[in-house]
């Protein structure tokens, strides 16, 4: 019953009132008259109203103060409580941010990944474009080449006939200078006037 009817604040005010009373009888009998023997009827009453004042002065005070101080003490078990929802609720946020970080890396880790397979892929064709430029080249070269070659070769082909030639000519003349007799040569003589004879 006192649990229901007195709140913990109103329980610990009576334990320290009783204590309180206490403390002051055992002050009191310990004070009293040594000559007499024992205390008086008038300190007895004279006690008994000092704590009865005491008591009526601590549950006035307790009576008045308990509403301020409960209700101080329910504001701020509501500040508390307010706080921590607000950390509650900064957990969460932080947690959703946390997530966010979370899901923003992964696509970013993705991301890296396209990029250097869309770099891989234009290396690749960067490096078969390079060869196949590098074998035009190379193909226009030995082209370039064969085309030098063929055109040397037929001017030293060219240069070697008329050596040719001129030596045969050459060699055809000491040959019928040797050998021509002047009967030959009348022969040949008339043989060349018939035929512009035969022309006319």
């Amino acid at each position: 019953m006192m649990k229901t009817k007195w709140s913990k604040g109103g329980q610990v005010a009576l334990a320290v009132i009783l204590l309180l009373a206490v403390a002051t009888v055992v002050s009191a009998a310990s004070g009293g008259d040594t000559h007499g023997g024992g205390i008086s009827p008038e300190k007895w009453k004279d006690l008994l109203y000092r704590a009865l004042n005491f008591a009526a002065l601590v549950a006035i005070l307790v009576y008045f103060l308990r509403k301020p101080f409960s209700s101080g003490l329910s504001s701020r078990r509501e500040s508390i409580a307010q706080q921590l929802e607000e950390l509650e609720a900064g957990k969460r946020e932080a947690e959703g941010l946390y997530r966010q970080a979370e899901t923003r890396l992964a696509r970013l880790d993705e991301e890296v990944k396209t990029i250097i397979v869309e770099a891989v892929k234009q290396g690749e064709a960067e490096k078969a474009r390079i060869i196949a430029d590098g074998e035009r080249a190379a193909g226009d070269m030995k082209r370039q080449a064969q085309m030098a070659v063929a055109h040397e070769l037929a001017e030293a082909k060219t240069r070697l006939k008329a050596e040719v030639a001129e030596q045969a000519v050459l060699l055809a003349e000491e040959l019928i200078k040797k050998n021509l007799q002047p009967t030959d040569q009348n022969k040949m003589v008339e043989a060349y006037l018939e035929k512009v004879g035969g022309i006319q």
